[in-house]
């Protein structure tokens, strides 16, 4: 097990190195870049199927305990160590990270982006997984920081020289945003540990804030959160998120929505709540209020996206969303009640296979038609995706049924007990505040289901003035889209029906978390 989780996290590096050298002459096949490609898909194929095994090797009977740890000294001055490990939290965002890189290599494999060398993109593709794994499995604050980073810069390439439209200005902004709140979280990071003494996160969340001044923690809360939040994105440090998407190739959308947004709300868990409990529990309550302005703000830019004659881009009208969508997480957050973790850490998961889904989606539709203009997609089109291309329409409906949180998939449960969350919040937070947010979250959720079902109508039936031609038939689902994007509705599915499948592993890891490092 300790060897699993290392391997994971250094795998992908290794990987990345070796997708810059020379194939070798038996494995280069028709040509270097079928090489290269095949390469990628077999590193990422080979840290899912570990991953996998990691998972089946947990203790499931005791998922509040850290598990196939790594300690090893590594600048003893400051008392920073290598220390790796996993509970019930991080094993389920460690094995979706390593799905979705996955899917993401083998739908590149036949799909690659128009850009410079595969090479380049295959080993940036793996760095940026190396990043995201070490983010999910590392316990000291400066290596949670480090991996952090490390995303940055591939993410940048990924948008700068692989992307659409526009994508110089969208990856500037999107590196501008992330430092500058890196910069403040680093500086939170380290009033924590030349405080305490330690940077060591477990031996930081058993202490629960004891060695910290109320002063130390508010200043703590806000540096680390502001980074944090950034990332998340939290309205209103989102706006680098649209231009962001809008210009990503297909598969840098679908890590960033599905992966690179859920470090930031993994920090609110693994590092805020528990370490610094008297600092959030004073700016919990603007926590929440910038959430449910999120939830509705992101709600109502889609809805304005989406109305005929805005020409509203499909991809952006998803990054926002997004911003609503990650409202609920960091509601649930804010709420500091068990319930309201919990719906958070569920929220994440559901988000990243649904939004990761629909980012897929919409790539195929822009390949297809040439561009993600909604009034294109509904107007020019006769009758649309469920005459054209019945199957993509109907994978599209299914990705915006189970966004709006229909009951019976997964993005209902992880709304839901976010709300439940703020319905009931921890001792010592505002009730009043909080029913407010709760009312607030719920509009939200309805303004969430109306926008997606104009979405649904108008790309998937069309426009009722453009019926008149008859529609010329697109390529419908290929192969490899069916594989790269069946898993994803299967995990759906039986999230949404099987809910106890995740709750189970995160529920008692969030309950000794909440109590202080105390089962």
């Amino acid at each position: 097990m300790q060897f699993l989780l290392a391997f994971i996290v250094a795998a992908p590096l290794l990987g990345a190195v070796a997708a810059l050298l020379p194939a070798p002459p038996g494995l280069k096949g028709k040509s270097p870049e079928q090489a290269v490609l095949r390469h990628g898909v077999t590193v990422t194929g080979v840290i899912l199927a570990a991953a996998i095994a990691l998972t089946l090797g947990f203790d499931h009977d005791a998922p509040s305990r850290f598990q196939a740890t790594t300690d090893i000294s590594w600048i003893p001055a400051l008392d920073v160590r290598i220390h790796l490990g996993i509970d019930g939290i991080s094993l389920p965002l460690l094995l979706m990270t390593a799905l979705l890189f996955f899917l993401c290599a083998l739908y590149s494999y036949f799909k690659l982006p128009e850009g410079p060398s595969p090479k380049a993109f295959v080993a940036l593709l793996l760095v940026l997984e190396s990043g995201t794994l070490a983010t999910f499995a590392v316990l000291d604050l400066l290596l949670f920081f480090l991996a952090f980073e490390m995303v940055l810069i591939p993410m940048y390439f990924l948008i700068a020289r692989w992307g659409g439209a526009q994508r110089q200005a969208a990856a500037w902004k999107f590196i501008l945003f992330t430092l500058l709140g890196s910069v403040v979280m680093l500086l939170g990071l380290l009033l924590i540990g030349l405080n305490s003494g330690t940077f060591d996160m477990v031996a930081l969340a058993s202490d629960n804030g004891r060695e910290l001044t109320h002063t130390t923690q508010l200043l703590a809360v806000l540096a680390i959160g502001i980074g944090l939040a950034v990332k998340t994105p939290m309205w209103p440090l989102h706006s680098w998120l649209p231009d962001a998407h809008t210009a990503a190739p297909t598969v840098g959308s679908v890590l960033l929505a599905g992966v690179l947004l859920k470090m930031g709300t993994y920090g609110f868990v693994r590092i805020l709540l528990p370490i610094t409990p008297d600092g959030m529990q004073t700016f919990a309550p603007y926590l929440g209020a910038f959430a449910t302005t999120g939830i509705v703000y992101g709600s109502l830019a889609c809805l304005a996206l989406a109305r005929h004659g805005n020409k509203g881009d499909l991809k952006r009208l998803i990054a926002y969303s997004s911003v609503g969508h990650m409202g609920f997480v960091l509601l649930g957050i804010a709420s500091m009640s068990p319930t309201g973790v919990n719906g958070a850490l569920f929220a994440n998961i559901a988000h990243g296979l649904i939004t990761g889904l629909l980012f897929f989606l919409v790539g195929a539709l822009k390949d297809r038609y040439g561009t993600a203009d909604l009034d294109t997609l509904a107007g020019a089109t006769g009758a649309a995706l469920y005459g054209r291309a019945p199957r993509l329409g109907a994978f599209l409906a299914f990705a915006a049924v189970a966004s709006l949180g229909l009951p019976g998939l997964a993005g209902f449960w992880g709304e839901m007990l976010a709300l439940f969350g703020a319905f009931d919040p921890a001792e010592g937070l505002s009730r009043p505040a909080f029913l407010t947010y709760t009312a607030i979250g719920a509009f939200g959720a309805l303004l969430t289901a109306a926008y997606l079902l104009i979405v649904v109508r108008r790309v998937c039936m069309g426009d009722p003035k453009a019926k008149s031609a008859a529609p010329a038939a697109l390529p419908d689902i290929q192969h490899y889209e069916f594989a790269a994007w069946t898993p994803l509705v299967a995990l759906t599915v039986l999230a949404g029906l099987w809910p106890a499948v995740l709750l189970g592993l995160t529920d008692p890891a969030v309950q000794k978390l909440l109590a202080g490092g105390n089962s």
